[in-house]
């Protein structure tokens, strides 16, 4: 199909899934329905393209997605389709963080991809679009087309610009660092105020390389999202212009037969993580990543990680461990530059599939560096010769835990543990400034099942690093972090607590050690003490006996599976 628009005749070839529900005489009842709303006969006859759209005014990440579905619905139509637009669900991480409503993040991820799901298999879609901006959107709306298995597309609504605080960059990052350094007295409260008045000065998810904008770079590096569209940053013209572009590509994906089982494969995953390796993304890519190979049915594990992460230098100097933040890095040259970088360094198979048709090492041969840029190294120049991510193991994580590193912080450590059965006790702690140099702080009861949902924790490893003991102290849990977060921060550690795993055991003084080379987490025990303890251990009551938490604790996997709560969480290689 060209750009110029098709004739009907040509539209009806492309239109067999949307033809169940609305074609012929008994069908004329939902036709009636739909003109009741404003279309044709000739718009419904018309390939039909849901448009799953995951607005929200409750922050700012997705508030200006109803821009860009606009701009969405008028290319479709000029490509000769017709948008059918739906909303899902959307909780902002950098809200709720630090209270109960944290636990809702990571389940709203299930619940957006069920969502999707269920709209598009009720309303038989010839293809799918779906906007998503915030961290769990992204992954949510992935795993609903890799289950739908039509064409579809992710567009990332893209990066806050940064804030400016006294001449420096700031994200919400800073915000949470603020809050560590106000309560050890090493600012003032009107500081901090001034800080969080600035740091997020628009529409936009938060702009260093967190878990939004890890997700945008999986989605292009994965082939779901079309290159080059989501490092766009939210308040660009640019943005506007992208989104109508996509009711062509979809149109051709529609006419090629172009389908996520054809684009998210085997080396597509590994090329994703391979790219989070490089940009120093979130640890919660690794959730997500699992994610997607279990709706799939692709046998993908933790250990596939790390071993890609340990071969993959990490390149991207951005924030949080970096200099510099999304908007950076787009004008740097963009996603599509690292890219280039990871195919020409024989780091990504460049010849899988993109949703535009061509191949990912065709999208990235026509990267434009810009000249003199410092956010993107070459492979000569790395800043570690291993990518962020590094997963450990030992008596303490006999299936994993995932720590993110720039490569500068200890490579190994050995303290007494600090024991908390939830985020806000130890956040607490924290906040009376009874943490000293040395200790492990131990947050446990706060994984898929037992927190319910895996807690991110910004809100403490960020006032930690903000009280001077970001290198001085380490932090283990069985939940997970923000994307900001930095330091010696160990999460999904897995077999969690609430169903007796060994951090599950732990008491205050128990010395933990860590040794980074060799990807070992460990508590200095006997097998008989760990056995001992492990018999006189009872689960506790479940914070939740019935609704969305209680139904989602009841079916979800365990962090090493990708905290699904799919059927498929089973394989695993």
């Amino acid at each position: 199909m060209t750009d110029s628009p098709a004739t009907l005749e040509q539209l009806l070839e492309l239109n067999s899934r949307s033809r169940v529900i609305l074609e012929g005489a008994d069908r004329a009842g939902a036709r009636a329905m739909l003109k009741a709303v404003g279309f044709s006969d000739d718009d419904l006859k018309k390939p039909i393209i849901g448009i799953a759209n995951t607005w929200t005014e409750i922050g700012p990440c997705n508030f200006h997605l109803r821009r860009l579905s606009a701009k969405v619905k008028e290319g479709i139509r000029r490509a000769g389709g017709t948008p059918l637009e739906f909303n899902t669900v959307s909780i902002s991480d950098g809200i709720t963080m630090g209270t109960e409503g944290m636990k809702a993040s990571l389940i709203s991820r299930e619940i957006i991809a069920d969502s999707i799901e269920l709209v598009a298999r009720g309303n038989f879609f010839d293809g799918i679009i779906c906007l998503a901006a915030c961290d769990k959107t992204m992954p949510g709306t992935i795993m609903a087309m890799i289950r739908l298995d039509i064409p579809g597309i992710m567009l990332y609504g893209g990066s806050i610009a940064p804030g400016n605080y006294r001449g420096q960059d700031v994200t919400v990052q800073d915000v949470y660092e603020a809050i560590g350094a106000y309560t050890a007295g090493k600012i003032s409260a009107e500081e901090l105020k001034a800080i969080e008045d600035v740091a997020c000065p628009g529409p936009g998810a938060c702009g260093g390389q967190f878990t939004a904008n890890t997700m945008a770079t999986v989605g292009e590096i994965l082939g779901i999202c079309p290159m080059g569209m989501s490092d766009i940053p939210a308040m660009d013209d640019n943005k506007d212009r992208v989104s109508y572009d996509l009711g062509q590509i979809m149109m051709n994906m529609i006419e090629q037969d172009i389908r996520p089982s054809k684009i998210i494969t085997r080396a597509s995953l590994e090329n994703a993580v391979a790219s989070i390796a490089a940009s120093g993304g979130s640890t919660n890519g690794v959730l997500h990543t699992l994610a997607f190979a279990r709706e799939a049915g692709i046998p993908f594990t933790i250990d596939d990680i790390e071993n890609i992460s340990r071969n993959t230098p990490l390149i991207c100097d951005l924030k949080p461990t970096g200099r510099f933040v999304a908007t950076d890095m787009y004008r740097a040259g963009g996603i599509r530059l690292l890219a280039q970088r990871l195919v020409e360094g024989g780091y990504a198979d460049g010849s899988t599939l993109t949703v535009t048709g061509r191949t990912l090492a065709e999208e990235a041969a026509s990267a434009r560096e810009t000249p003199g840029q410092e956010v993107i190294r070459t492979w000569q120049n790395p800043i570690s010769p291993n990518g962020g991510l590094h997963i450990l193991k030992g008596n303490l994580a006999p299936n994993g835990a995932v720590v993110k590193l720039k490569g500068t912080e200890p490579r190994k450590f050995r303290g007494p543990a600090r024991v908390f059965d939830s985020e806000i006790a130890a956040f607490d702690a924290v906040k009376r400034q009874e943490i000293r140099p040395g200790d492990v702080v131990v947050i446990r009861y706060e994984g898929p099942v037992g927190g319910p949902g895996m807690q991110e924790m910004l809100q403490i490893t960020a006032a930690l690093v903000g009280q001077g003991l970001g290198d001085s102290v380490m932090l283990i849990t069985d939940g997970r972090f923000s994307g900001a977060t930095r330091g010696l921060m160990i999460g999904h550690i897995a077999p969690e607590a609430a169903v007796g795993g060994p951090i599950g055991l732990l008491r205050e003084g128990d010395i933990i050690t860590v040794d980074i080379d060799s990807r070992s987490l460990n508590v200095e025990l006997s097998d008989d003490e760990l056995n001992a303890r492990h018999r006189a251990w009872q689960p506790p009551a479940p914070h939740y006996v019935n609704g969305v938490f209680a139904k989602y604790a009841r079916l979800v996997a365990q962090a090493d599976d990708g905290a699904v709560t799919n059927t498929l969480h089973g394989l695993k290689a």
